[in-house]
């Protein structure tokens, strides 16, 4: 029955996080919800996972605001109508200068879209579009046009807080958004403090003469069904490298063994049986396309002349030594590859590779465009505790010198003044609310399907799509990311060896990959 739900990833608007949303729903008999942050997907695929707990079926959508200003709201029938929500919502999150249209001028053919009643009210209304009315435009709906075309109307009750407090935590919230006082913040920036979830039969009480709406809302939400598999048994990464996967096998198994030569003057068994050991994991737990990927990555780097070192539990692998991801030999250093990937493990594999800094950037380019389905992966950057007071100090007139006293803690909150308590309460309530996203120091998804399939992106100044969720919501999906970090110390080495090459041209180059050299090396020894 609801429509227009929000969590506090409706980002300083809402307060009520996603779990709690549904349990507020399943205290209230409410057996189908339909999350729709504003101008936001981050808690979607959470809030379809966590859904089964509370026995409620999912519906997923996005409020399209500029600003507090709601324009409409689009809710996907299935998958390919979330896809398309999100190809459509990341259009404006790619662009800052563009602002949400009164209607969307795209024609969904697997959405509903709704309409707040008192903004758009004289449109004619296709055969997928239909008019909120919220509880407030219930007198008015009786003098209307509309009251003659009841098959075109449907609930909208707004949920974005839970209670008296929810509601004040919003206003501070908004305040924090618009950066000014509380006192000053303007009633078109702020929602109702009706906007809170009622019981099922209340809310039918409320449009007992309309009984239309309730039985289209039903109809609405019936029509809706998303379904994500999140038991992560496949990997949905870029699952062939080649477009045939039986040939990707074949490829990896190639340059594995075409770079024993390069790493072992005289292979023996042990190396042999590890190999062949690891390449049926590999293939078993559907990840050939994740080492050709790597491999790839790589190949680009040492063609560009630019140094990296591949890190992590990637380190326990042969095949991964043999096609130059890692310098570790884990046959030499007795490592277990099972630390890294098992039949029985759930964790997705990680190769963490450090690049220059000055090289990173043309890595993530080259990624980008020799992958199709790729993005940045999002981190939620949270209200810690002295932003929190700062902010809140702000949004209350607290002078600097008092908000300073409560950002270092050491206080005696009885004798503080009402307007600095409050403060101190708000503050360790709002601690956690994502404030703002950013971009993961190094994640990068290459997804087999769109990456709007799964969640909309933005565009950081870096210029790079990034998704809106973060790397546990990537791997909950099965989404595997790869780790393309940034190192300082890489760019030194190369820098030495430049010097090195300079001062000695008459020397072999410098392979810093070559680690069985530095071994055998006297005068590092």
């Amino acid at each position: 029955m609801y429509l227009n739900c929000h969590t506090y990833y409706s980002l300083r608007y809402g307060s009520i996080k996603p779990e709690r949303l549904l349990a507020i729903a399943s205290e209230n008999d409410v057996q189908t919800l339909a999350l729709t942050d504003i101008n936001n997907t981050s808690a979607c695929l959470d809030f379809v996972r966590l859904s089964p707990k509370y026995k409620i079926k999912p519906v997923l959508g996005v409020d399209f605001r500029n600003g507090a200003e709601q324009q409409f709201i689009i809710i996907a029938k299935n998958n390919t109508g979330f896809h398309e929500i999100n190809t459509y919502l990341s259009q404006f999150l790619h662009d800052h200068d563009l602002k949400i249209p009164e209607t969307p001028e795209v024609n969904f053919k697997d959405c509903f879209v709704i309409y707040p009643y008192q903004h758009h009210k004289d449109y004619t209304l296709k055969a997928n579009e239909f008019l909120g009315i919220k509880p407030q435009d219930l007198n008015k709906l009786k003098f209307s046009k509309w009251n003659a075309h009841r098959s075109k109307l449907v609930v909208l009750q707004t949920v974005s807080f839970e209670n008296k407090k929810g509601f004040n935590t919003h206003r501070l919230l908004r305040a924090i958004d618009n950066n000014t006082l509380l006192s000053k913040l303007p009633k078109s920036e702020q929602g109702l403090e009706t906007d809170t979830m009622l019981p099922y039969n209340e809310l039918c009480e409320t449009y007992q003469e309309f009984p239309e709406l309730i039985t289209n809302t039903t109809r609405l939400l019936k029509h809706c069904s998303i379904d994500f598999d999140f038991s992560q048994r496949i990997p949905n990464n870029q699952r062939s490298y080649t477009n045939n996967e039986i040939l990707d096998y074949k490829l990896l198994e190639r340059l594995t063994y075409q770079g024993l030569n390069y790493r072992y003057k005289d292979p023996n068994k042990t190396v042999y049986d590890r190999i062949k050991k690891e390449l049926n994991i590999i293939k078993e737990k559907g990840f050939v396309s994740y080492f050709l990927i790597n491999w790839k990555i790589l190949k680009y780097a040492r063609s560009k002349g630019y140094f990296y070192v591949g890190r992590g539990s990637g380190a326990n692998s042969i095949v991964a030594y043999l096609l130059r991801i890692t310098d570790v030999d884990p046959v030499e250093l007795d490592l277990y590859f099972e630390r890294f990937i098992n039949l029985y493990r759930t964790n997705p594999p990680d190769f963490d590779i450090d690049f220059s800094w000055t090289d990173r950037d043309d890595i993530t380019q080259f990624i980008f465009k020799r992958f199709k389905n790729t993005a940045l992966i999002a981190v939620y950057n949270t209200f810690k505790f002295r932003a929190s007071i700062r902010e809140l100090g702000k949004v209350f007139g607290l002078p600097k010198s008092e908000m300073d006293v409560l950002t270092r803690g050491k206080f005696d909150f009885k004798r503080l003044d009402q307007l600095s308590q409050l403060v101190v309460v708000y503050s360790q309530y709002i601690q956690g609310f994502p404030n703002y996203l950013g971009i993961h120091a190094g994640g990068i998804i290459i997804s087999e399907k769109p990456i709007h399939y799964y969640t909309a992106t933005f565009m950081p100044p870096k210029g790079f799509a990034t998704t809106q969720f973060d790397m546990v919501v990537a791997e909950d999906i099965g989404l595997y990311k790869f780790d393309i970090l940034s190192q300082r110390g890489l760019g030194k080495i190369k820098d030495a060896v430049d010097i090195v090459t300079y001062n000695h041209p008459e020397k072999s180059p410098i392979d810093i990959h070559d680690i069985k050299r530095f071994k055998e090396d006297k005068r590092i020894k």
